[in-house]
């Protein structure tokens, strides 16, 4: 039994969303963040797409280690197993978008297949087993990351449509000013910590 594993739901889905974010507490999942958060109608549908996909593959991914990998000493092969599944759900949501909603999907271009290797979503998988969570604990936090994720992206999105038609120092253009805000993002979700902490 882990120090975790006397938190409630609520608790583990509103730290994961807030007090230790995984984006900007715990720097996973950096690189879609940047490239996705020009426009916050993008990042909106990058982050629902990054919901439903933590979600569901956290819920899998415990049932699979607890019910599958632990009985048969298997546990070496959680990496794989959990990449696995993440790859397919990934498959099954970009389906889903292209079929649903195209101008969506054409705007995600390219980033919608690399939710597969976001490293936000295996960190949910990985932090799970090793804090011992039960199923409803992990979907908890799962679903509290994902909520956190995408309230990071959209906050980015619209701070950096906020900012397009202003005069940025040339070396700041792009990347630059991008990572200096959500490095100011980063210290301002920091600023919860203490209330309910996962860290």
């Amino acid at each position: 039994m882990s120090e975790y594993s006397g938190l409630g739901i609520f608790a583990i889905f509103f730290a994961a969303a807030f007090t230790s974010n995984i984006l900007l507490t715990l720097y996973l999942g950096m690189c879609s963040f940047i490239a996705v958060s020009k426009k916050v109608e993008t990042a909106f549908g990058l982050g629902m797409a990054v919901i439903f996909v933590m979600t569901a593959t956290s819920a899998i991914n415990w049932i699979i280690h607890t019910y599958l990998l632990v009985p048969f000493g298997l546990e070496h092969f959680k990496y794989i197993v959990f990449i696995i599944v993440i790859a397919a759900f990934v498959q099954l949501v970009e389906m889903i978008i292209e079929r649903t909603s195209e101008a969506l999907y054409n705007a995600l271009g390219i980033f919608l297949p690399l939710i597969t290797v976001n490293c936000a979503i295996l960190g949910v998988s990985l932090f799970m087993i090793i804090r011992s969570y039960t199923f409803t604990q992990s979907v908890a936090f799962g679903a509290g990351s994902g909520v956190g994720w995408l309230i990071a992206i959209i906050a980015m999105a619209g701070i950096r449509q906020k900012i397009e038609k202003n005069r940025i120092p040339k070396g700041l253009e792009g990347a630059g000013i991008t990572l200096i805000i959500a490095g100011i993002m980063s210290m301002a979700f920091m600023g919860f910590t203490g209330m309910i902490g996962l860290n």
